[in-house]
């Protein structure tokens, strides 16, 4: 008889664990986002331009230089920030100084940003300024429509031939 039982509580077990699971395979009910809007992804990685340009060393520099320190080129590790703004609809979206991290403040500044934004044709701007002095490096504007539960990744590339810079994925 308690072999029964033990077949019995188990099956009883098994059974309220699959009603459970078939309960929530289905409900809640998930929406991604809202019927009437879009995201979009802003994410890079980007290495700013250094703070100080390199230095050229003179033979007596380099004379009062320990032996195995003797290398004629000398270039400061630290970069600049990175600020990124990003506009739609002449309006800010989004904007960021990023200091660039590691020790020696000389590695790639990352981004990653989810905006939701409501569906439909828009005017997209984006810059990075990645120097100490002037105005924005890489701007790029472009008019995009975006469809209602679509996603659009707004990427950067400095190392693409011919054309670096802001790149939209539709």
């Amino acid at each position: 008889m308690s072999h029964l039982l033990k077949y019995l509580g188990q099956g009883l077990a098994y059974a309220l664990f699959a009603v459970v699971l078939g309960y929530f395979s289905t409900s809640p009910e998930y929406t991604h986002l809202p019927a009437d809007s879009a995201l979009v992804k802003l994410s890079f990685n980007h290495a700013a331009q250094r703070k100080k340009p390199c230095h050229e060393r003179t033979d007596a520099e380099l004379a009062k230089l320990a032996p195995n320190m003797r290398i004629r080129k000398d270039c400061p590790r630290e970069r600049s920030d990175v600020v990124v703004e990003l506009e739609m609809d002449g309006k800010q979206l989004y904007h960021v100084v990023l200091h660039p991290p590691g020790l020696s403040h000389d590695g790639a500044a990352s981004i990653y940003r989810r905006l939701l934004v409501p569906a439909g044709t828009h005017r997209f701007t984006a810059r990075l300024k990645d120097k100490e002095e002037g105005d924005f490096s890489f701007v790029r504007e472009e008019n995009i429509t975006l469809a209602a539960g679509r996603v659009m990744v707004i990427d950067f590339k400095a190392d693409v031939p011919g054309a670096p810079g802001f790149i939209f994925k539709n």
